[in-house]
């Protein structure tokens, strides 16, 4: 008999809350022996809480068993510590009742209070989830006080029986919100302090330093050096006494103290057993600068996994291979752990690059532009930390108020969602990735409130303005210039980056006329002419400003028409200064970045090369700020929701196209009705594809030509809430049709919008649905709700399962 295939998607990394790195797999038989020692070490204390009751030593032989499995009615979870377990999850599936089981918890002594418990009750609750196991039933010790809070404190629906010696809880894994939040904050503060020994390091060891000049491991240890790094620098080389200045050392183990942080580059063959020698040593985080690995093929990458499983496994965080390194430029760490040979100055950006050649040329472009970082991560092939961990790094870093992110993959875009909807309120997140026609993509950074650049130099021009001003408070745009031509073309971009140049009111002109040459031209534009002095930009610029109908302000100062730019240059900053509350940006003598005219202090104008560039920085800032404020949505409770039968409708269906009168009861079950009637406005459709990055895409358009030749089709990815649904809707070019604007009285939004929420819901409950499509959808008048006339949905081969997301 064959065994059952082993689940590797249940193989996660994991953070215990003290921020201690372990990996969570499910058990293998090769694991017997891992088990017995993992029981022989218990104390007679562990073994009575988990026996509950007088110690009774099991047989090896029984032990053994353990480790084999079915993964689907009996599932075993191991932590790792090392090479050794740390604690060990068990489900039992209840054969009369099979969406219940019994679930047992045993953690070695040494790892308890540490949060071990709490990690694996949420991955053995998502794995349970996609095994049709709604409720885990656990029996434990009234003084088992430990396993007890780890219950109650889950965040899960809990019911417990009657106090006695032994307490019985049966615990639903359906993910509740509250679940979800308490997972949440123990993930990120885990992850903070898993990060702190990377990031803000009391000792660094250098492995392979080099004593060459302009070699890698010579430029870090060179660069930690030079950038005034607080602590221990160790370069490590056998066949050295010294680096750039500092003593080397043969090995790591003979490091006077175990380092924070390693650096390794060292020849890719090498790196495994240095991986190694750092974990037999202590160290808490190891950055692979070697190549050679990923990127070779198949074998490489298969390298590269396994070091991350053991570098979780032993403790230790991991950034790279093929990465450049990481600087921290705040007073806390002055890190400069890279080999570049352009260092930033401190500012207020922080950046992840998941290529380690460009953060080279990022770093020297910033450093020309003269825009300051807080800090800069090359992850490389992101093999362990990734954007989603920096990003919780520099949420709550008081030093950071701009994140850039240079994306090429996304190893978890659901855990980015959530967490990107949390920092964005608070900080722009602005991010560049190579893909241009991707709605996936696109769907993920709207939903997130990311604004999304198409190229580095947009990425940076962005982050420029958010870096020195704040983001406009509305869409309005005042345009003042001493050149008419480059003022047309700005007047060209803002309106094409969704800005609106209005006309002046009269009592606005009145007073520009009084203060400005008789030839300005007081429209908007307001052309100052060639002769403008320091003087007519000063009124000019205050009297916008101080407008009720303006947000903001690009200044167009072009030579040789003008003299004394630096008089121009502290007009432009005097008007600034005296109204924080709106930005200003200026295209100022052909020069791009933090111009030394339009720097006082903290005080910055940023200025672009070309005013399209200010104009579309603008837009995407105005964006961003129109997101930011409309209310955050909810994923809402939707009446009429029948999982139960849902669940026992697809239990009797094949994998494959579920036949039309179940997939009818199906949505049925979710409160949408499949029936045919005339509809006097438009068809639409509704789509759902299981997209093997993203999860559950939803894809909504009108049919006909609107979608077939205008290719006007809105994506998200699930779960939407119901800001999501809204804006979906809206965002077609075609929505006029929807709302009433163009061709009639509208359809019903409100229907349309709940229908699409219970379409989300009914794919996260169900994951079996491979792809679904309502065709046509029957828009009905306003009140009138819609009718979906046709149904066909797709089941999957396989339940699409994972671990905590």
């Amino acid at each position: 008999m064959s065994s059952p295939p082993y689940p590797e998607d249940l193989e996660r990394p994991g953070l215990v809350r003290t921020g201690r790195s372990t990996f969570v797999r499910p058990v293998r038989p090769e694991d017997a022996d891992r088990l017995v020692a993992f029981v022989g070490g218990l104390s007679r204390a562990t073994l009575a809480y988990r026996s509950l009751g007088p110690v009774v030593r099991a047989r090896d032989d029984v032990i053994r068993r353990g480790a084999h499995v079915d993964y689907l009615n009996e599932l075993a979870l191991v932590a790792l510590a090392g090479d050794e377990i740390a604690g060990l999850v068990r489900y039992v599936r209840d054969p009369e009742e099979p969406e219940h089981a019994e679930v047992t918890f045993t953690i070695r002594d040494d790892h308890q209070s540490e949060g071990f418990g709490r990690l694996l009750l949420e991955h053995i609750a998502a794995a349970a989830r996609t095994r049709g196991i709604r409720v885990l039933e656990a029996d434990v010790l009234a003084d088992n006080t430990r396993m007890i809070n780890v219950f109650l404190g889950s965040g899960f629906r809990v019911e417990s029986g009657p106090p006695g010696q032994i307490v019985h809880f049966e615990i639903a894994v359906d993910p509740q919100a509250q679940a979800v939040a308490r997972a949440e904050r123990r993930e990120h503060t885990a992850v903070r302090r898993s990060l702190r020994p990377l990031l803000e390091p009391r000792s660094v060891a250098v492995i392979g330093a080099n004593r060459s000049p302009l070699t890698i491991g010579h430029e870090i240890v060179a660069n930690l050096l030079r950038g005034g790094f607080r602590g221990s620098v160790f370069p490590v080389n056998p066949r050295a006494e010294q680096i750039a200045g500092a003593r080397a050392y043969p090995n790591v183990r003979e490091l006077p103290e175990v380092p924070d942080l390693a650096l390794l580059a060292v020849r890719a063959e090498a790196v495994p057993d240095v991986v190694r020698e750092c974990a037999e040593a202590g160290v808490k985080a190891v950055v692979v600068v070697s190549t050679g690995l990923g990127e070779t093929g198949i074998e490489g990458r298969a390298t590269e996994l396994e070091l991350a499983r053991f570098a979780r496994a032993s403790g230790m965080r991991l950034v790279g291979p093929n990465c450049m390194g990481v600087v921290n430029t705040t007073p806390a760490a002055r890190l400069a752990a890279t080999f570049s040979p352009a260092l930033p100055t401190p500012g207020r950006v922080a950046m992840s690059s998941q290529s380690g050649p460009l953060g080279l040329a990022v770093l020297d472009f910033a450093r020309r532009l003269r825009l300051g970082f807080s800090g800069f991560v090359s992850v490389g092939h992101a093999v362990d930390v990734s954007t989603n961990d920096l990003l919780q790094w520099w949420e709550e870093d008081p030093e950071t108020s701009v994140v850039l992110l240079h994306v090429e993959t996304f190893g978890n875009p659901r855990r980015f969602t959530r967490i990107a909807r949390r920092v964005a309120p608070r900080k722009p997140i602005v991010a560049v990735h190579p893909g241009h026609a991707d709605a996936a993509v696109d769907s993920l950074f709207a939903q997130s409130g990311v604004i999304r650049t198409r190229s580095l130099q947009e990425l940076f021009d962005v982050a420029l303005l958010l870096a020195h001003q704040p983001p406009p408070p509305g869409n309005r745009v005042a345009v003042i210039t001493n050149a008419g031509g480059p003022a047309a073309l700005t007047v060209g971009a803002c309106e094409a980056s969704g800005l609106r140049v209005p006309a002046l009111a009269e009592r606005l002109r009145h007073t520009l006329r009084t203060a400005l040459s008789p030839r300005a031209d007081v429209t908007n534009p307001i052309d100052l002419t060639p002769m403008a002095t320091a003087a007519h930009y000063r009124h000019a610029l205050d009297a916008v400003l101080a407008d009720d109908g303006f947000d903001a302000a690009v200044v167009l100062f072009m030579p040789p028409l003008a003299d004394k730019p630096d008089e121009v240059a502290a007009a432009i900053l005097d008007a600034a200064e005296a109204a924080p509350e709106k930005p200003v940006v200026a295209s100022f003598l052909g020069g791009a970045g933090v111009a030394d005219l339009l720097h006082r202090g903290e005080l910055v104008v940023p200025t672009y090369a070309f005013p399209e560039s200010a104009a579309t920085s603008l837009g995407h800032a105005a964006a961003y700020q129109a997101w930011r404020s409309t209310p955050a949505g909810v994923i809402p409770d939707l009446p009429g929701v029948d999982t139960d039968r849902a669940r026992s409708l697809l239990a009797g269906c094949a994998p494959g196209a579920v036949p039309p009168q179940v997939a009818a009861e199906l949505l049925d079950s979710y409160g949408i009705s499949v029936r045919d009637t005339h509809s006097p406005g438009p068809d639409a459709f509704l789509s759902v594809r299981a997209d093997p990055v993203f999860g559950p895409v939803i894809a909504f358009g009108l049919t006909g030509d609107y979608a077939d030749l205008m290719a006007d089709v809105a994506h998200r990815i699930t779960p939407l809430s119901d800001r999501d649904a809204r804006e979906m809707i809206r965002s077609l070019r075609a929505a006029p049709l929807l709302d009433g604007r163009v061709g009639g009285p509208g359809v019903d939004l409100t229907a349309l919008e709940e229908t699409v929420l219970r379409i989300s819901a009914m794919v996260e409950d169900l994951p079996e649905i491979e792809s679904m499509e309502l065709r046509p959808v029957r828009l009905l008048p306003p009140g009138d709700g819609v009718a979906v006339a046709r149904a066909t949905i797709q089941l999957a081969d396989n339940t699409r399962k994972g671990g905590p997301s």
